[in-house]
């Protein structure tokens, strides 16, 4: 029989899997939208005004289904997660209030505009509204993660009678992860975003549809993935050495290291087995560990021995999805740099090359989830590490099958919503970044029209 804690977290694992998907691919879209406006700004290229109007078409809609999937999340606090709400809820309340006072209330008051306005409003409020819309998607994503980061690494409170008062809300925000995971989760949603345009640019091209557009789309996802990609892997280097610091038990289990030792091996490939606390068929890298995990070829790494089984954390999949993240990553930038010399060599748009950036297309999402994975696999048995623990934050008095039920529920539904999301996204794509409207007269009520206008 599951226990409603597991269940609780599969639920919440699953929703939230499903939910994160679309605000990170807006969050790339977004910023992608307000760079083609200011060149089309800059331009005046018909081309450049249809492939804004194609994509604002498919933001839309994924924007629409990241908010009604977020929704779900703030009602699973209440119901499945009352000792974590009654615990944590003067600390995380307050930073996801922020995210919807400083950020949710100016896309969605923006986004009308952005949505409506063409016809309505001059091309430089227009620009301005699209701006505001990718600095809001900015926003949300520094309170959410300021929120998610303080429950792996807590900062800046007092602990009375098991509850969480804030005492300085400065280290609370800024707490010790916050700085290394927020620049890795922007760049992972720019590179999602990257792959798609990409891969969709890649497509048309195959099918000798919209080329000019096409074009356009696809040197600029390489140009970007070829300068961001190495960024992703400096700083998430620089995470990996923070882990180190504030989460070692996490960092044990990413690498499925059982002894704590200096000189230590990277461990390409193994199969965890926990219950021996040993590796098998393990691929080792002699010391290159160490000089990863620790830029020295000497350095020590903890291992999992050094933990009670109790605070251990699951070990099989941060191990593997670790290594997917990873192996992706590099995937991306080398893809990215050969498409470089490629496009150098006048060769760019070959046959094989163009499928690759197909196949890769969902390479982004992959990555984003693993990493994912990674990230709150590895602190439990916390859901506030080293503090609150994951089986202490449910709510007691919610039997298993109502959870059963409700995540029955959730699954049912949310593969109905993304199975006609998908089919209605195909549809766009099919149709492909036709002829856009042309703009007419500006129409307001505030003003009547006057010679000119058009113009502004």
């Amino acid at each position: 029989m599951l226990e409603a804690v597991l269940l609780s977290r599969l639920q919440f694992g699953f929703v939230i899997s499903f939910h994160i998907l679309f605000p990170a691919f807006t969050i790339g879209l977004a910023s992608w939208l307000a760079f083609l406006e200011a060149l089309w700004l800059r331009t005046r290229k018909d081309y450049v005004r249809d492939l804004y109007f194609f994509w604002l078409k498919i933001f839309a809609v994924s924007f629409g289904v990241g908010v009604v999937s977020g929704i779900v999340m703030s009602f699973q606090f209440g119901t499945n997660w009352a000792g974590f709400s009654t615990a944590a809820g003067n600390v995380v309340g307050p930073l996801l209030n922020y995210e919807v006072l400083t950020a949710f209330f100016m896309e969605a008051t923006f986004l009308g505009v952005m949505l409506f306005g063409w016809e309505r409003v001059s091309h430089r409020t227009h620009f301005f509204a699209t701006c505001m819309v990718a600095l809001g998607t900015l926003i949300s994503t520094f309170w959410i993660m300021s929120a998610n980061s303080w429950m792996q690494t807590p900062a800046g409170y007092e602990l009375k009678a098991g509850v969480f008062y804030p005492l300085d809300w400065w280290a609370v925000v800024f707490n010790p992860s916050f700085l290394y995971r927020l620049p890795h989760m922007v760049l992972a949603a720019f590179l999602t975003t990257a792959f798609v345009i990409g891969g969709i640019s890649a497509h048309y091209l195959l099918q000798g549809r919209f080329e000019d557009k096409a074009q356009l789309g696809f040197k600029c996802a390489l140009a970007f993935v070829a300068i961001v990609a190495p960024l992703q892997i400096l700083v998430g280097d620089a995470t990996g050495l923070q882990v180190r610091e504030s989460q070692p038990a996490k960092l044990a289990a990413i690498e499925a290291r059982w002894e704590t030792q200096s000189h230590v091996p990277l461990t390409l490939f193994a199969w965890p087995d926990e219950a021996a606390e040993r590796n098998d068929y393990a691929l080792d890298v002699p010391q290159l560990g160490s000089l990863i995990l620790t830029h020295s070829l000497d350095g020590t790494v903890k291992g999992l021995k050094d933990f009670v089984r109790a605070d251990r954390p699951p070990v099989a999949i941060p191990f593997f999805a670790f290594r997917i993240m990873v192996g992706l990553g590099l995937a991306m930038l080398a893809l990215a740099w050969w498409g470089l010399v490629k496009w150098k060599r006048g060769t760019l748009a070959s046959r094989w090359y163009l499928r690759a950036w197909l196949w890769m297309m969902p390479s982004g999402f992959i990555a984003l989830l693993t990493g994912w994975f990674v990230a709150e696999v590895g602190r439990q048995p916390w859901v506030v590490y080293g503090v609150l623990r994951t089986a202490e934050a449910t709510s007691t008095n919610v039997p298993a099958s109502s959870v059963l039920a409700s995540l029955i529920v959730y699954v049912v539904v949310y593969l109905l919503v993304f199975g006609f999301v998908t089919w209605y996204l195909l549809q766009m794509l099919r149709i492909g970044p036709v002829r856009a409207p042309q703009r007419r007269a500006i129409r307001t009520a505030a003003r009547p029209l006057s010679l000119g206008d058009e113009e502004l």
